[in-house]
Formats: C-alpha cells, structure tokens, sequence
C-alpha cells in the first residue's frame, strides 16, 4: 500500500471512530465556545444499564476536542521518529511480503514532512538520503516563495475540510449509543472507558456520517486532563466510499495509543491497523501495519530550517 493510500485510511478510520477529525483547527467563533466550555466539570452518570446520555457525551467530545486541538497547535513546536512496519498477508493470513522503513518528522512551514531514513533496518544509501532531502527542500522553497494568492488559496481549502469535519463530528453522540465500561489506569494515570455501538434507527444528517453505522468501538479518555488516550474500534459491516474508489471490508481494526510528553501535550505512541480492503475494484489490499513514534524532541519555531548536507 502507498504512503498516501495508508494516510487516507488511518485519516479515515480515525474520524469514523469518535475523536481524532478533532485534531483539525477550529473558526475563531468555535474555538472561542470551547473554550468557555473548558471551565465546565463534566459528568458521566450513567443509568442502571450504563447508558451515558447524549448531553453528557457531548460535552465530554468537546472537552476533548479543545485539548485535541491544543496537542494540534503544541506538535507543530516537535521532531519525532516514525517506524513504520508492514506485512502483506495473502489470502490464508500468512505474510507474502515484509517491510519496514524509518522517517524524521519535521514540521516545515506549518506542514508535518517525513523524511526517510532508514530502509528495512539499514540506512538508505548516499543517492536515496539525497533524493529525501532534496524532496524536503523542493518543499520549503516552495512554501517560502508561495504568493498571496495561493497562501489564501490554500488556506481556504484547509477551511472547507475543517467545516466539513466539524459537521461530521456533529453527530457522533447521536450516531452511537455509548456506555460507560468503567475506568482503567493508561501510564499511570485513570481513564474513563466508553464503549459505542452505532443505534440502529440512526438518520445521518450530514452525507459523510452515513458511514458511522458500519462501526464500533471503545475509546478511553483521560479523566484528568479529559484527553482520548487510546481508540480501539472495528468495522462491523462494509464500507463504500465513494462509488468506485473503495470497500473496507468488515474486520479493518484499528487501534490508536497516545502518551503525554514533557508533561504538556498529548502525541501518537503506537498505532495498529488490520486493513482488508478493495479500492477501485482492482486493487485488493490485505495488511497488517504497525506505526510506533518515539523521540519527541521540541524545537523553537522560528528556527531556521535546513536538511542534511545543506551549508549551515
């Protein structure tokens, strides 16, 4: 599967379950009620079945929207290391093929860009380092000498698909019915632990959020600073997308862990994801990908940036 293929899903699977669209900035007015929502205790207090009403859950998702947004803002200020581990299986469930590769995270210009630097556990060589920073480069000269026009251009794109996020994020609580599972301690610390299964005569107001009947899935939140900490959640039936551009079968699970760093922000630990899939009725893909991130190093951003092997 390619990087951009990989994005999409994870991108896609994360929005689907529950909370990680929330990363997304927010409008100024929006941004603005959350914040006087911060203020507010939240207060699951479920019935004698553990259901946990809508009220509640939403405001508990826009508790942890604002602090997905703070992590959004305070990652920008970070360099990280992300290996990545995939295994194609063939139709029995046995690996067919291995690989794995070893990526810099910088953050150029507001825009997070990995830079490969290792290739099935060996260091790439001289000719393929060069390609990595020359792609990196080829980045900041563009951003560094994007006009107005495409500045605004680009700007109002991110826009539309941040609205477009926010009204799928609108009908989460009505789109599952959430129970409280209870609580479990995550690196120490206690973290509410909620289950949702999609409700059965829910009416998607927003097209996107059709989808949402096709899964289920828990989501532990952080009770303290009322953070999702860790998302596991599974397709329970297929998932078209688009009329021909992809079918994710039943079974695709994806689970998501988050660890708190330099006691400030929340950022990606691990990340597991099965994927069986069939996009443009061609391309079959049956994977199991595991993403683990490490070395959360922060650095100033109004540092200058240059790639390896530029003069200094």
């Amino acid at each position: 599967m390619s990087t951009s293929v990989m994005r999409f899903c994870l991108c896609f699977l994360l929005a689907v379950a529950l909370l990680d669209s929330f990363a997304f900035g927010q409008s100024v007015s929006g941004t603005a009620q959350l914040a006087a929502a911060v203020s507010e205790p939240v207060h699951l207090t479920p019935d004698a079945n553990g259901a946990v009403p809508a009220e509640q859950i939403r405001q508990l998702l826009q508790r942890a929207e604002e602090k997905d947004l703070e992590n959004d803002k305070q990652q920008r200020d970070y360099t990280y290391i992300e290996r990545v581990d995939r295994r194609q299986l063939d139709g029995h469930g046995s690996v067919k093929k291995s690989e794995t590769w070893t990526s810099e995270i910088l953050e150029i210009y507001g825009e997070p860009l990995a830079r490969m630097t290792e290739k099935d556990g060996k260091p790439l060589s001289a000719s393929a380092a060069k390609k990595e920073d020359d792609k990196i480069q080829k980045i900041i000269d563009k951003r560094k000498n994007e006009s107005e026009a495409e500045r605004r251009k680009r700007l109002e794109k991110e826009e539309k698909a941040r609205a477009e996020d926010r009204k799928f994020v609108l009908e989460i609580a009505d789109a599952f019915n959430f129970r409280l599972m209870g609580s479990e301690t995550i690196e120490g610390r206690d973290a509410w632990v909620l289950e949702g299964d999609p409700r059965p005569d829910y009416q998607a107001k927003d097209r996107n959020a059709r989808i949402l009947s096709q899964f289920r899935g828990r989501v532990w939140i952080d009770k303290t600073d009322v953070q999702w900490v860790k998302l596991d959640v599974i397709a329970v039936d297929t998932v078209a997308i688009g009329f021909v551009l992809a079918r994710i079968h039943k079974g695709t699970h994806l689970v998501v862990e988050m660890t708190r760093v330099n006691d400030e922000v929340w950022l990606p630990k691990h990340v597991q994801l099965h994927f069986d899939a069939r996009v443009a009725l061609f391309k079959s893909y049956n994977d199991d990908v595991e993403q683990n991130y490490r070395d959360y190093k922060k650095f100033r951003s109004d540092s200058k940036v240059t790639v390896v092997g530029d003069p200094q």
